[in-house]
């Protein structure tokens, strides 16, 4: 089973973990915000369809990108609406978003495209960046050849929260927001606002981890296209203890988990459903050695502006 962890695995490995990143990283802003974001499945779902749907009515994936993206800041204004202005339980709230957004777009598919079909047509996909550069290097070539503008974003995107959070004045405000939001609002600090932006920020990477799935990896949606990645992504989250640099490489880890399972399921007798588990279990075992994750100490908890 050795001769599985080669560079194809490595390179598999890393476009399975893009949707975690984005999702993961999405809903770090928002949690840092002081706003629980369960919704994440949701808004991966929003993002897949729309871009699909976009995508198959205009011809453009470009076009269906950016209208997916458009859908999961409007999926996240409507969780920020319940979490924040409404003051609603924001576990119960984000579980009715996942649960609608896995009817609705399981009911439209044979609702636009006609027929008790599971999945819609087959759609442009994103390909390949071609990189010269990197793509010469001996070894790591084979690597890069394979990878997308959305898998070196998604890399470089670490970096750029970290540094939004922890090197500038709305990341301050931002996480003064998740920490003590009575002592933000002391001082100036519109925490309402900043709340509002972070979970719409958080809807619009989730949207773009389902854009991945649907526009780069599959060329089409199907139900239940996520499969559980929202969750995931809420577990590498948690993993990397709210930190944007160990996120990422909590996403990492469970992508190249779940390109050993695919690899692995050719080569064994083993139930296939055991390596299918392989990515969640690990999700498991990691929250269980992780040590204490402290979360920023207001999260979950609803402010009331005086």
């Amino acid at each position: 089973m050795l001769e599985i962890f080669d560079m194809n695995w490595l390179a598999q490995g890393i476009r399975l973990s893009v949707p975690l990143v984005f999702a993961a990283l999405g809903g770090l802003l928002s949690e840092r915000a002081g706003v629980i974001n369960i919704a994440l499945e949701g808004k991966m779902l929003a993002g897949a369809f729309t871009g699909v749907a976009v995508t198959w009515w205009s011809g453009s994936n470009v076009l269906g990108l950016f209208a997916a993206l458009a859908a999961g800041a409007a999926v996240g204004w409507v969780h920020a609406w319940f979490c924040i202005s409404v003051r609603a339980d924001q576990i119960v709230s984000a579980t009715a978003i996942n649960l609608f957004a896995l009817g609705i777009t399981a009911a439209l598919i044979p609702a636009i495209w006609e027929g008790g079909r599971a999945n819609t047509p087959g759609v442009d996909r994103f390909r390949s960046f071609d990189f010269p550069l990197l793509n010469d290097i001996p070894g790591l070539g084979t690597v890069f050849q394979r990878l997308s503008w959305f898998d070196y974003a998604a890399i470089a995107l670490a970096p750029v929260i970290w540094i939004l959070l922890w090197r500038t004045p709305f990341g301050l405000r931002l996480r003064s927001c998740g920490e003590s939001p009575e002592a933000a609002a002391s001082v100036g600090v519109n925490v309402i606002r900043t709340r509002y932006v972070a979970v719409m920020l958080a809807g619009v990477l989730a949207a773009l981890g389902g854009v991945y799935l649907s526009l780069v990896q599959n060329g089409l949606f199907q139900r239940g296209i996520t499969n559980g990645r929202g969750f995931l992504a809420l577990a590498a989250m948690i993993f990397g203890k709210w930190k944007p640099i160990p996120v990422l490489a909590a996403c990492l880890l469970f992508g190249l988990a779940d390109a050993y399972q695919l690899r692995a399921q050719s080569r064994s007798e083993l139930p296939v459903e055991l390596f299918q588990a392989l990515p969640y279990v690990i999700g498991l075992i990691t929250l269980l050695f992780v040590g204490r994750a402290i979360a920023p100490a207001a999260i979950g908890r609803a402010y009331v502006k005086e």
